[in-house]
C-alpha cells in the first residue's frame, strides 16, 4: 500500500463510528435540525442497507419527531401502506397485506421481509401515538411509473364527487388506455406521429381538479382526515408527469432521469406543504425521511452524472431547502450477495457480488477492516468534523451503483461512475460484506 493510501485508510479508521448503535447515534446527532434526511442504498437488493436504513428512520421518528417517510415507490402502491399504518379504514389486517399492490417489476424492492417488519413497527408506533395524543407518521411514494393505476384512481374519486367531470376525465385519459403495459410504445408512436400526444388532455384533468378543489373537499370525506382530495390530485400529477416521461423516453429529447427526479422532489414538497396545512401545532416543523437509491439521494454535482446534464433529488433538495436543512446518507459494500435481475423485467435472483475494484471508494473503505461503520463528512450545521479525512477522500474515485439489474459481464461500464464522496454525501455507512434481500413469498 502506497503512503498516500495508508494515510487515507488511517484517517478512515480514526473517524469511523461503530458498532451500529453508536453509528446511528452519531448520524442522528449530525442530522441536527435538518428538515429532510435522505437515506440511500448502493443496491436495490441488499438486506443490511434496508435494515440499517429502517433503524435510522425509527430513531428519527421516535427521538426527533420526523413526520413521514417518502420512498422511491409508486404513489398509489405506497399509499395502501399509508392507509394501513395511519388508519383503521383499510381491509388489510397484517403488514404483508398492505404490500400487495407492488405488482410491477421489481416487486422485491418493496415486497420483502424487511419492509414488512418496518410497516408493522410503524403501525404499532402510530397506534401508541393515538393513545397519547401524539402525531402519527405516514408513508408515501414519490415515483411516477403508475400512470394507468393513478388515472383510474382519479376517475374513481371524481365518480363520487362530480360524475360529469369523471366522464370528461375518462375521455381525456382514454387514448392512453391502449398503451397499458407498453408505455414506452406511447412515446415511440407520438415521436413518429403515429398517434397524437395527450399532453394537454392530462394536464387539463389536473388543472380542473386544482380549480374545483374547495368545492370537492366540502362535498366528501376522505381516506385519512379528509385527504382523499390530496391523494387524488397527486395521482393526477403522476399521470401528467408520467405522460411526459414516456413521451420523451424513446427519443431522449430531454433527460427522462431529470423528469423523474423533478417529479419526486416536487412530490416531496407537496407532501411537506400538505402536512404543514394539516398540522395543529404550527410551531412544530414538518420533517421528512426519504428512501431512494444512492444515485438519487447523493448530490449529482459530485458525480459523473452531472457531465451529461443529469441532476437528482439530492441536488434539488439541497438547492430548495438549503444545505443546513438537509442531510444525506449513502451506503456502500465491498462484496457479498444481492437480490437483482439479469435483465429488466426478469425474475429476482440471489447473485454473488464481485469484489469492488481496486480504484474505488469501496476498496479504500474495505482496507480499514472494520466490518460495519459510519463516516460523517458534514453535520447539519455545515461544519466538517474531520477535515483531514474529507481532504484525503475528496479525490475523484469510482463508486459502484447497482439498481434492479446486476450485469457482471459489463460491470465496469454498467455499474461504476466517478464521484467525490464527501461532496456527494454528508455521511456514508460502509458494510463490508452484505447479503441478499429476502423477497416475500406470494
Amino acid at each position: 500500500m502506497v503512503a498516500s493510501q495508508r494515510r487515507l485508510v488511517d484517517a478512515v479508521k480514526a473517524a469511523a463510528t461503530h458498532p451500529r448503535e453508536r453509528a446511528i447515534q452519531s448520524i442522528v446527532n449530525s442530522v441536527g435540525n435538518a428538515q429532510v434526511v435522505l437515506i440511500g442504498e448502493m443496491t436495490h437488493g441488499t438486506k443490511e442497507f434496508y435494515e440499517f436504513r429502517c433503524e435510522i428512520t425509527k430513531t428519527l421518528v421516535e427521538k426527533c419527531g420526523f413526520s413521514f417517510v417518502a420512498v422511491e415507490g409508486d404513489w398509489p402502491d405506497v399509499y395502501r401502506i399509508n392507509r394501513f399504518v395511519q388508519t383503521d379504514k383499510t381491509s388489510d389486517s397484517k403488514p404483508e397485506q398492505s404490500l400487495r399492490d407492488f405488482t410491477r417489476f421489481p416487486q422485491w424492492m418493496w415486497r420483502n421481509e424487511t419492509i414488512r417488519d418496518f410497516v408493522g413497527w410503524l403501525r404499532k408506533h402510530n397506534d401508541s401515538q393515538k393513545l397519547t395524543g401524539g402525531r402519527s407518521v405516514g408513508m408515501y411514494g414519490l415515483d411516477l411509473y403508475s400512470m394507468f393505476r393513478s388515472s383510474e384512481e382519479v376517475v374513481k374519486y371524481l365518480s363520487k364527487v362530480d360524475p360529469a367531470a369523471a366522464e370528461l376525465a375518462t375521455e381525456r385519459y382514454g387514448h392512453l388506455s391502449r398503451y397499458r403495459n407498453k408505455e414506452e410504445r406511447y412515446g415511440y408512436d407520438v415521436g413518429l406521429k403515429l398517434a397524437p400526444s395527450v399532453e394537454q388532455e392530462v394536464l387539463t384533468v389536473l388543472l380542473d381538479l386544482l380549480k374545483k378543489g374547495p368545492e370537492y373537499i366540502k362535498s366528501t370525506g376522505g381516506f385519512l382526515d379528509g385527504d382523499e382530495y390530496f391523494y387524488t390530485t397527486q395521482n393526477a400529477r403522476v399521470v401528467t408527469d408520467a405522460e411526459e416521461y414516456y413521451r420523451k423516453s424513446m427519443f431522449h429529447d430531454e433527460s427522462t432521469w431529470n423528469i423523474r427526479d423533478t417529479h419526486m422532489a416536487n412530490t416531496l414538497e407537496h407532501l411537506i406543504a400538505y402536512h404543514e396545512d394539516k398540522s395543529v401545532n404550527k410551531e412544530k416543523p414538518v420533517k421528512a425521511v426519504v428512501w431512494a437509491h444512492n444515485s438519487h439521494v447523493g448530490d449529482s454535482r459530485a458525480t459523473g452524472y452531472s457531465e451529461t446534464g443529469e441532476f437528482n433529488i439530492g441536488q434539488l433538495i439541497r438547492d430548495r431547502f438549503g444545505l443546513t436543512h438537509t442531510f444525506n446518507i449513502g451506503f456502500t459494500t465491498f462484496n457479498g450477495t444481492v437480490t437483482a435481475a439479469n435483465y429488466w423485467g426478469g425474475p429476482a435472483e440471489k447473485m454473488v457480488l464481485n469484489d469492488a475494484e481496486s480504484d474505488t471508494y469501496e476498496s479504500v473503505l474495505h482496507e480499514a477492516k472494520l466490518g460495519e461503520y459510519a463516516l460523517i463528512f458534514r453535520n447539519a450545521e455545515s461544519s466538517i468534523p474531520n477535515i483531514e479525512l474529507a481532504k484525503l477522500m475528496d479525490t475523484s474515485r469510482y463508486e459502484r451503483m447497482i439498481g434492479v439489474q446486476y450485469v457482471k459481464k459489463t460491470e465496469r461500464r454498467s455499474h461504476y461512475i466517478r464521484c467525490h464522496l464527501p461532496k456527494q454525501f454528508d455521511c456514508v455507512v460502509h458494510i463490508d460484506r452484505t447479503s441478499a434481500l429476502k423477497p416475500l413469498e406470494d
